[in-house]
């Protein structure tokens, strides 16, 4: 469970959502096919969801942000965000290039904040943001915060994004060892988030997914609780996204599930 950047103590009690899930989709931009399949779930402890995720073939756009604040300022601050990436994507009309994802994000940020300055009830909500769009044969990948991208090729799982936390970005610099990190009352604080300040960081990276090649794309629901050897021995296994996905989210509820966990799970075919 993440500590927010700013604080509201509002808080309704609600029936615990069931899953979300979107079925198997499949996306042909250039000569590169993506299968793709989403699901999230509200964990074991939390009573509502502030997780949000897209998935768009038509344009190549694959979206998961995880989002903070009271009451419902989470899940508005996740949606917010992630919508707007889908509607200035879609409001380019094809003439998409690497800046594209980037002007993207930052429109979010503007809404989100907008919203939060307009509403007392929103005030303090933001959100993380990750998002891979197809170029072409390439998968270009942008974040802020610290939901997370993963590639699984060739037998091995590697991270490709970076988280935006204290303890990535100042107590590993520091020199503290992974073990006072995993205890340190600073480990759950961001550094960056949507909403939170006009001076927006965004990391992006470029993929080439070869045929067979899995992407997945994770709130810290997930890759904040299931180890990396976990991540990789679900996909290593043949099967279907649906199955994968659901095994995801089941290993991190049997380790307790703790916050929200959203799994958007893409294969180069």
């Amino acid at each position: 469970m993440k500590v927010r950047i700013r604080w509201s103590t509002n808080w309704i009690q609600r029936r615990k959502p069931d899953p979300v899930v979107i079925e198997p989709e499949l996306g042909i931009i250039g000569n590169l096919m993506i299968q793709a399949f989403g699901a999230s779930d509200p964990g074991c402890i939390r009573t509502n969801n502030e997780d949000y995720f897209l998935i768009l073939p038509s344009a190549g756009l694959y979206v998961v942000a995880d989002g903070m604040g009271g009451a419902q300022a989470g899940e508005h601050a996740s949606k917010l965000a992630a919508e707007t990436v889908r509607d200035v994507v879609a409001g380019a009309k094809g003439k998409i290039d690497s800046d594209t994802l980037a002007g993207a994000f930052e429109e979010a940020n503007r809404r989100v904040m907008q919203q939060a300055a307009q509403d007392p009830k929103m005030e303090g909500m933001g959100t993380t943001l990750v998002a891979a769009l197809q170029l072409g044969d390439d998968l270009l990948i942008a974040s802020v915060g610290d939901s997370r991208v993963y590639i699984y090729e060739h037998g091995q799982l590697r991270v490709i994004t970076e988280d935006q936390t204290w303890v990535n970005e100042v107590g590993r610099r520091l020199g503290l060892n992974e073990e006072s990190l995993k205890s340190h009352p600073m480990r759950h604080v961001l550094t960056m988030a949507i909403g939170v300040s006009e001076d927006l960081r965004i990391h992006t990276y470029l993929l080439k997914p070869m045929p067979g090649t899995e992407v997945l794309l994770c709130s810290d629901g997930l890759h904040g609780v299931a180890s990396e050897e976990q991540l990789a021995q679900t996909l290593a296994r043949p099967g279907r996204l649906e199955a994968k996905c659901m095994e995801l989210i089941a290993a991190a509820k049997e380790l307790g599930g703790p916050d929200n966990i959203t799994a958007v799970l893409l294969r180069a075919v």
